[in-house]
């Protein structure tokens, strides 16, 4: 199975850009998409130096534009991908990538939230100096004991080894001069202690925005940064990227979905290899692809052939799926099994697992067309549960 993934904040570097604006047709999609967000981020992709690219209202924009224009030159006919896309994710602000790649939201959509994120979230880093620190190695308890002493947040957990903390220059500083046993500080280039607290005042604004967007439920699994499980309806993707502005990314829950869904394939849109490596590192086994540059991009299609396999997930306009959200046992509502009639974000049951214990809504409400799964059935993230039949559709 084949999952795509999109990079966040700090994996662009001065000129990436340059070999995929050779190609007209590129350019000329990334044009537009710098048009929708009143920059110019073929400078800035191109020409503009590391310190530039850096600031958080540039980079954001700059990393969600080149990832969807990227998915169109791999993917020319974007109906087909939709037959080999088993999952995409995202990390940060990639997750905006991942939203508008699997038609939750439009490019145009994506592209004026991230302008407006990135705005925000800069606006908030300025109120107070704040930064981040990448905690490499160490036992992960301590390490995390060691964050809680000092007031800072684990802003991005990576998986094995790779967390990393967040919080004011003072807390890092602390940290530094007592650091976890066994680890290894490398502070961050960043302008501020991004998913943490600290971004509150970007939260309110960005949801005020985000209640004007016209969402759809996307057309392939999306895999949350924010806790790792399956979300299938437009409207919870798009509360879920506002929200996480000030909330932790867990990328290590996302492969540890990616696992459970079956995956044999990563593939990261440009400007890629921050994710790829992670992948190579914790999730052994798994085959991966850095899609940096277009003279890959035969190579990158091959990638997707071996690998490619279509999402559980039924798109038919005529009726709505239930999926769930994770992997574990599916205990079905009692008042919910019997329905004829279910209303919108009615209970119809709860995925348990070791971890934890999900309830399940349907999203939109309907007509109960047909159970595809029994009360105490094992269900895999993004297996249908339920179909339904949309409330006022024709018939």
């Amino acid at each position: 199975m084949l999952v795509i993934v999109a990079p966040g904040q700090g994996a662009q570097s001065p000129g990436f850009l340059s070999p995929w604006l050779e190609d007209p047709v590129f350019r000329g999609r990334f044009e537009w998409l710098s048009t929708v967000a009143g920059l110019d981020l073929v400078h800035y992709g191109t020409e503009a130096d590391a310190e530039t690219i850096r600031e958080t209202q540039i980079a954001q924009p700059l990393l969600v534009a080149a990832g969807l224009v990227a998915a169109l030159e791999l993917f020319p006919s974007p109906a087909d991908a939709f037959g080999k896309i088993g999952a995409v994710a995202g990390h940060s602000v990639g997750e905006l990538t991942a939203a508008a790649g699997a038609r939750a939201i439009t490019a145009e959509q994506a592209m004026v939230l991230v302008r407006e994120r990135g705005r925000l979230m800069a606006d908030a880093a300025a109120q107070r100096p704040t930064s981040m620190t990448a905690v490499l190695g160490g036992d992960r308890e301590e390490v995390l004991a060691s964050l809680a002493k000092h007031g800072l947040t684990p802003a991005n957990d990576n998986g094995p080894g790779q967390i990393v903390a967040a919080g004011t220059v003072e807390q890092l500083a602390a940290l530094a001069e007592d650091p976890p046993a066994k680890a290894r500080l490398i502070p961050l280039s960043v302008a501020g202690a991004f998913h943490t607290d600290h971004m509150a005042p970007a939260v309110e604004r960005m949801g005020s925005l985000a209640r004007s967007v016209s969402t759809h439920d996307p057309r392939t699994v999306i895999i949350s940064n924010a806790d790792g499980q399956v979300v299938h309806d437009g409207r919870e993707v798009l509360a879920r990227i506002v929200k996480q502005i000030s909330q932790p990314v867990r990328w290590d829950l996302c492969m540890d979905t990616m696992l459970d869904l079956g995956v044999t394939g990563i593939l990261e849109m440009p400007p890629a290899g921050t994710l790829t490596g992670i992948a190579r590192r914790a999730m052994k086994g798994v085959e991966t692809f850095a899609l940096k540059t277009p003279d890959q991009l035969d190579d990158a299609r091959a990638f997707c052939e071996k690998h490619g396999e279509a999402s559980q997930i039924d798109t038919n306009p005529t009726w709505r799926m239930v999926v769930s959200p994770a992997k574990g046992t599916f205990h079905r509502d009692a008042a919910a099994a019997d329905a004829v009639e279910l209303g919108e974000r009615a209970l119809i049951g709860a995925v348990a697992s070791l971890r934890d214990r999900i309830d399940v809504t349907a999203a939109h409400g309907g007509t109960v067309v047909e159970w595809l799964v029994e009360d105490g059935d094992i269900v895999s993230p993004g297996q249908p549960l339920l179909r339904l039949h949309p409330t006022g559709a024709a018939s």
